[in-house]
């Protein structure tokens, strides 16, 4: 019996066959800009660009934050993904002054796709699938690597170059001037970001949550001190075989989130969970990047709003469904937040008004929940209601 997320996802990932980009090993293209820090065998791992065997921009290759809002379908993303070739060499993570991470730091700053030429040791295969990563398709050792001239994004470029500068401040001024994430996240990634000292490379998977939880953090401290939401909102919003409704309740900041994934596999409706109190989380998240991508996205909007509330997200994952990464959650609670909502005087009128949307029904997820659960007792509501009575069941 699956018991974890992880277990969940790797059985789901394992079935999935996807066909990737035939490549030979001579590789002339570009990269989007594009690399990947794998974290196997820390602290040497595996680092390297990602390319595309077509010449020109490709930046929609690697660009997560602009899919949603051209309309692509998780079938284009899932055909951008697979067309990138990485190419990988196993170096320590302090050796930045290797040729090789140069080349990686100058297309991690770059302003636009960079055309590159690539000479791999065999000719690459497979592709790599997983919830925390955006998809790629062939992998190979890389022997020889060259790209053309580069020009540097600006705020990137300053950001380098201010060695003095900790990484969570460099993090939270990139933000707040809109900086696209997936562009500092890999510039944290291959070590252009922090103070001189303190700069390595940082595995992709490890750098998504790290710039997550470290602008989530430094949001919070500021969300703390806003006055409590008066009301209840549901913000709810569908896309890439995703449904999420987010809750805010007029009270002091706790956070839960709440994912089932219904009939992917067979006939499961799997759901997991994780929450916070208002005591800051310090153990990692049961349910991985994506706890920390939505707590970033919820936050991001509250500090926006200058209010403080709690929040309940409920995330549904259907029939076709494919694992695309943390953005997919990042991007999505982001064009939620972004809509119109729909306002309640209480959390059970909340609940019923989700009742319709939801595919699973919600006593399912109070059973489930620890925050929900405490929440409705503390309304002095009895949890009968919510297990054996009808008022919750479809």
């Amino acid at each position: 019996m699956i018991k974890s997320k992880n277990a969940y996802l790797k059985k789901l990932t394992d079935k999935i066959q996807m066909k990737s980009v035939k490549v030979g090993k001579d590789l002339e293209g570009s990269t989007p800009p594009s690399v990947f820090i794998g974290r196997w065998n820390y602290p040497k791992v595996y680092v390297g660009p990602m390319m595309v065997p077509e010449h020109g921009d490709t930046a929609i290759v690697d660009s997560p934050e602009s899919w949603i809002s051209e309309g692509k379908t998780q079938e284009d993303i899932i055909k951008y993904r697979l067309n990138l070739v990485r190419g990988k060499q196993l170096l320590a993570i302090n050796d930045l002054n290797n040729p090789l991470i140069e080349k990686l730091q100058d297309i991690s700053l770059s302003s636009k796709s960079i055309d590159s030429e690539a000479k791999f040791r065999k000719i690459p295969h497979g592709n790599m699938l997983s919830e925390d990563n955006t998809p790629h398709g062939p992998s190979a050792v890389i022997e020889k690597f060259d790209i053309d001239s580069v020009r540097w994004d600006s705020q990137l470029e300053k950001t380098y170059y201010d060695t003095d500068l900790k990484a969570s401040e460099a993090l939270m001024n990139l933000h707040d001037k809109d900086v696209p994430f997936s562009r500092f996240q890999k510039a944290l990634s291959v070590g252009a970001i922090g103070t001189g000292k303190k700069r390595k490379l940082v595995p992709t998977r490890w750098s998504i949550t790290a710039c997550d939880s470290t602008i989530a953090n430094n949001l919070l401290k500021m969300v703390k001190h806003y006055s409590i939401l008066d009301t209840y909102r549901v913000y709810e919003f569908q896309s890439l075989k995703n449904y999420y409704a987010i809750i805010l309740l007029p009270m002091e900041w706790q956070y839960e989130w709440m994912e089932a994934f219904i009939q992917i596999l067979g006939k499961e409706e799997m759901i997991f969970s994780d929450y916070e109190t208002n005591k800051n989380k310090t153990e990692y998240s049961t349910v991985g990047g994506c706890y920390y991508t939505c707590k970033m996205s919820i936050l991001d909007y509250l500090n926006k709003e200058k209010i403080q509330s709690a929040t309940i997200v409920l995330r549904e994952a259907y029939d076709g469904y494919v694992p695309l990464g943390v953005f997919n959650v990042r991007e999505n609670v982001k064009y939620a937040m972004e809509g119109e909502y729909t306002e309640f005087e209480t959390l059970k009128q909340s609940l019923e008004y989700l009742k319709s949307k939801l595919k699973i029904p919600i006593y399912k997820y109070v059973k489930k929940s620890s925050l929900l659960k405490e929440l409705l007792k503390s309304k002095q509501t009895t949890l009968d209601v919510y297990f054996k009575k009808s008022s919750f069941k479809k």
